[in-house]
């Protein structure tokens, strides 16, 4: 299991700590640090069951930069997408984690990182 965190985020420390009490086997990725090429959120993507724009932080001032709001979500803007969220990891959502049996959720919910755990346990 692999989570995808930002240090400063509150959603990220409270995903990590839950993992940590439930004694879970996992590896940290400092997104903003080691940022995900585009190959890798596509299979994130995949991972979760979601579009670029389901995961994109559009409240972020780059994301304001940018014009993201105004882009259309539809399949043939996946790719303008994908390059956004791969050139600028700060609009990835968090915390993201992926599961031992293949899926991903976005752990923004005690609930949702439970999920993650009872993936990867089972």
């Amino acid at each position: 299991m692999e989570i995808w965190i930002n240090p400063a985020c509150s959603k990220c420390r409270s995903a990590v700590r839950l993992l940590d009490e439930e004694g879970a086997e996992y590896t940290v990725r400092r997104y903003l640090e080691d940022p995900p090429s585009a190959d890798e959120l596509r299979q994130v993507l995949d991972r979760l069951g979601l579009e670029p724009w389901d995961i994109t932080r559009t409240g972020e001032q780059v994301a304001k930069e940018l014009g993201i709001g105004r882009w259309p979500k539809e399949p043939a803007e996946r790719e303008r997408w994908i390059a956004a969220l791969a050139e600028h990891p700060r609009l990835i959502q968090r915390p993201l984690i992926t599961a031992d049996d293949g899926t991903a959720v976005v752990g923004r919910s005690d609930e949702a990182v439970r999920e993650a755990l009872a993936r990867s346990a089972g």
